[in-house]
């Protein structure tokens, strides 16, 4: 099975993107179609982006790089949890994208966004980045509402996500179409090894 990282794109105190990827990964570990993780960009400590070299060389000079690059490396494929921050993506989930290239070639992602409109226009700037870093975005995109979505009203769980039957609905063809994309993409990925193989020998 492929294996799927869920990464929460904040880490802001009080975020509410915790949530949401454990509503990602219940459902998601309710199917055998993948195994599945959370990946907290919180737990990584990443400082704005301060490697020397573009990330294409894959010369990796900080520890904390090279502790992400192994985590990113090991998944086949992405759920990018997100919200919306002033009509595009968080800072901290474009530097953690930001700063590695190879890792996430050749490989699928989805994106469940939240936010006042469902987070899509973050969702729309994100997959122009995942393009230019080819990762394959599927089309089914979960938008959460913070109006419909989430309650407010009991002081002792706030911002408790209450998807309704449909988002979870989206978010299980979101799920499918990750997994198929991961194991199609996976023989793209093989060929690229072996070519590198290839060349590394002939030189």
């Amino acid at each position: 099975m492929p294996r799927i990282a869920i990464i929460v794109g904040s880490t802001r105190p009080g975020r509410r993107a915790e949530s949401v990827a454990r509503w990602v990964h219940r459902v998601a570990s309710g199917g055998d179609r993948a195994h599945v993780e959370v990946v907290d960009l919180a737990e990584y400590g990443l400082p704005i982006l301060d490697e020397p070299a573009p990330a294409a060389m894959g010369t990796y000079a900080h520890e904390h790089t090279r502790r992400w690059a192994d985590a990113i490396a090991s998944y086949d494929g992405y759920v990018f949890v997100a919200p919306e921050y002033n009509h595009s993506l968080p800072a901290a989930l474009k530097n953690a994208i930001d700063y590695l290239y190879s890792e996430w070639g050749d490989k699928a992602a989805g994106l469940v966004t939240y936010g006042l409109q469902g987070g899509v226009r973050a969702g729309e700037h994100l997959r122009l980045v995942l393009a230019e870093l080819k990762i394959a975005d599927v089309r089914t995109h979960v938008a959460l509402s913070l109006r419909d979505d989430f309650r407010f009203d009991d002081p002792r769980q706030p911002d408790t996500l209450t998807p309704p039957r449909h988002q979870e609905v989206l978010l299980l063809r979101l799920l499918d179409e990750v997994a198929d994309w991961s194991e199609a993409l996976a023989q793209l990925r093989r060929g690229a090894a072996g070519a590198a193989r290839k060349l590394e020998a002939r030189a």
